[in-house]
């Protein structure tokens, strides 16, 4: 058996004993892996903690533009992380990438200001954990899969549903046991009343938070209370709403699930049906339809009104002939067609390993334990230089969907969609979408030259 032999036969063992709930790393780690946290929030610390709940890395630097948020969140992993040190806290992540060496950068920062720290950080060196969705637009997408291969860099993108350990099961008990029977069909959905409905004045930005660089190559809108913090999904300038905030997740777990590729082509419609008079400027309404080789996918949100299936109000439905399977993330049900055996599984908590779960601030608790594997497996394809189970390549296919999706509601029409090109068949209004113009002095990363 050779070295890559070896490696293959490791990495094997590794996601099935990620697929059973244990953590077993492929080599011990004598050196502690430097890490820098790139937009210190409310996700980028949950999804961190989890990291530093599972391996010792040292947390060396955090980045962020608003001073009071790099503060609190250097202070709690000082008293989490095993040095007890502070790290050492930016406000522009370029000096963060010139002043410290990381061996990984994690980016959790607002949509519209992923694509160029990640694309600086796999410059730099460093292998990447990069929060959904990837990019605000496609070509920043493009850009990002280019240059994590262009520097050979492992880059894991937190859509933590291919690592959930209830999902996980399902895939293996009721997807590759062939229990679904014909697969044609599937729905995803979401109906959180979660879009913002506050129709608060524009006002001055607090003195802590530096709403120029908050801003960078987005359009510069007048500040109001809403943008931050979380707030920023409100407005389509940062994001790409509930498509791109929601769908983007159903969507990616599905394909995941029955091992699907890119669509043919992508319709949608919908708009601001209901309420009129907030800020935001996000759909409350839409539908979308991404047409797989395999079968169509059918994405439903609304911020109003009552879920069809209240057990399930943000979900995915995956129907054969043999029966249907329910999923999202606090379980799923397996519901055969006659007299079969139904099959249900939960969350996974972990109460006993991890205590601090259940006290931790803004935890969500059902997906500590997905967020915990997502890490164990890109740290160990960070030994390997294996592709994980999230790569960049797989968040590039889901984000640019959804951002379809939305490009389509837009322009009233279906786009079909060319991978290979990278563009929209005979549609040159749609392919001029696929990269928003950059704010000055920012500049849009180009795949061809990162």
């Amino acid at each position: 058996m050779n070295r890559r032999e070896f490696l293959r036969g490791a990495a094997a063992g590794a996601a099935l004993s990620t697929a059973v709930g244990g953590f077993v790393p492929l080599y011990a780690q004598t050196k502690v892996r430097r890490t820098g946290l790139i937009g210190p929030g409310w996700y980028g610390k949950s999804a961190h903690f989890r990291l530093l709940q599972i391996e010792p890395v040292e947390v060396v630097a955090v980045c962020d533009v608003d001073k009071r948020m790099a503060a609190q969140a250097a202070e709690m992993i000082a008293a989490r992380q095993k040095s007890g040190k502070a790290p050492r806290i930016f406000h522009d992540y370029r000096a963060m990438l010139k002043q410290e060496q990381f061996d990984i950068v994690h980016v959790a920062t607002p949509d519209h200001w992923h694509a160029l720290p990640m694309i600086a950080a796999v410059k730099a060196g460093a292998d990447v954990y990069v929060e959904k969705p990837i990019s605000v637009d496609v070509v920043e997408g493009q850009a990002m899969l280019a240059a994590a291969r262009k520097y050979g860099r492992v880059v894991q993108v937190n859509m933590q549903r291919r690592s959930t350990p209830h999902l996980v099961e399902a895939k293996e008990r009721v997807i590759k046991e062939g229990r679904l029977g014909k697969v044609a069909y599937a729905e995803v959905c979401c109906y959180y009343h979660m879009r913002n409905r506050s129709t608060a004045a524009d006002t001055a930005p607090p003195e802590h938070l530096d709403y120029e660089m908050w801003t960078g190559p987005a359009p510069m809108r007048p500040y109001t209370p809403i943008h931050h913090p979380r707030g920023w999904r409100a407005f389509m300038e940062y994001g790409n709403g509930i498509v791109g905030d929601m769908c983007v997740h159903m969507l990616d777990m599905v394909r995941w699930l029955l091992d699907l590729g890119w669509p043919k082509q992508v319709s949608s419609s919908g708009g601001i049906l209901v309420d009129k008079n907030s800020r935001a400027n996000i759909t409350d309404t839409q539908t979308a339809t991404f047409e797989f080789p395999e079968l169509p996918i059918v994405w439903t949100h609304r911020t109003w009104g009552t879920a069809p299936d209240p057990e399930y109000p943000w979900a995915a439905f995956i129907y054969g002939d043999k029966g249907t399977l329910k999923a999202d993330v606090h379980k799923y049900e397996f519901i055969p067609q006659g007299k079969g055996e139904k099959l249900q599984g939960k969350a996974l908590f972990e109460y006993d390993k991890y205590p601090e779960d259940e006290t931790e601030k803004d935890l969500e608790r059902h997906v500590a334990s997905a967020m915990r594997r997502h890490w164990r497996n890109f740290l160990d394809m960070v030994d390997t230089r294996g592709r994980p189970v999230s790569d960049i390549e797989q968040g590039y296919i889901t984000a640019t969907s959804c951002i379809l999706a939305n490009v389509a509601c837009q322009l009233g029409r279906m786009l079909v969609w060319d991978p290979e090109k990278g563009q929209v068949v005979g549609d040159a209004q749609a392919n001029r979408l696929l990269a928003r113009p950059y704010r000055s002095p920012w500049v849009h990363p180009d795949p061809r030259q990162v």
